[in-house]
């Protein structure tokens, strides 16, 4: 049976730890959620974007090309829609073991197990809402310049030989490695990833000043994978555990307890 879900992956900041030299404090990766048969409905989406902003046909809409009275209404679209949305932050000046995750794709794949694992309690929980399909999900990820997926795939392989043991929270009923692709940025779900990751990316990643822009990360609420109204660890999920003395003490991440409760 073919797949009952549609995962869209994309990132925001960088994975680098020279923080003197320019490196993003935070690392943001986010998934967008949407049932098979309503997958048109990402390419609407994007459509009706352009449209308003008077883009030309097939111009992709990448977040930080666009001005800000550009990003509300492409928001607004992504937070009224039938959408869901996990995202994944990375504080890492929290990081104890650095080391570990300065080795190639280490912090990505690690952000990326955290995102699986929510992508799929949010899809095992509203498997009987599922139209049609088996319940799993295709996985489409934004197609990084020197990584190679079937590295991931194989990453994904021993967690599922190994769950116990690194204690994976993943439902492998629904993910499954061979439904893992990677397509260019230009692909409309992916789009709208990117929208969202650079959203939430913005709104905890201070400029020099010690400012950040926390309006779009409030305006995607409606859209936020929560579990009865919890929204921390399940649509926002942050590591490593020290971040949440940043997220108390810095006044930049107040919007984070004013609007999600963490």
């Amino acid at each position: 049976m073919p797949a009952s879900y549609v995962v869209y992956i994309d990132e925001s900041g960088d994975e680098g730890f020279l923080f003197d030299k320019g490196s993003s404090t935070w690392f943001v990766l986010s998934a967008v959620i949407t049932h098979k048969v309503n997958d048109l409905e990402t390419v609407k989406l994007v459509d009706a974007v352009r449209i308003l902003l008077g883009r030309k046909d097939h111009e992709p809409l990448h977040f930080r090309r666009l001005k800000h009275e550009h990003l509300l209404p492409f928001l607004h679209q992504i937070a009224q829609s039938d959408l869901k949305t996990v995202t994944v932050f990375i504080h890492k000046p929290s990081i104890h073991k650095i080391e570990l995750f300065q080795q190639r794709n280490r912090l990505y794949f690690y952000a990326s197990r955290l995102l699986l694992e929510r992508i799929s309690w949010y899809c095992r929980d509203r498997r009987p809402d599922a139209p049609d399909g088996d319940g799993s999900a295709e996985i489409i990820f934004s197609n990084r310049g020197g990584m190679k997926y079937d590295e991931f795939r194989n990453y994904l392989n021993v967690l599922k030989t190994q769950t116990t043991v690194f204690g994976v929270e993943i439902d492998w009923d629904v993910i499954n490695a061979d439904q893992i692709t990677a397509y260019s940025a230009k692909q409309m779900g992916l789009q709208i990833a990117d929208a969202v990751a650079s959203g939430f990316f913005f709104g905890v990643q201070a400029s020099q000043y010690g400012f950040a822009e926390d309006r779009y990360a409030r305006m995607l609420k409606p859209v936020v994978y929560h579990r009865r109204g919890r929204y921390n660890g399940y649509g926002l999920k942050f590591w490593p555990r020290d971040c949440e003395i940043i997220i108390n003490k810095e006044s930049h991440l107040a919007w984070l307890q004013e609007i999600y409760g963490l």
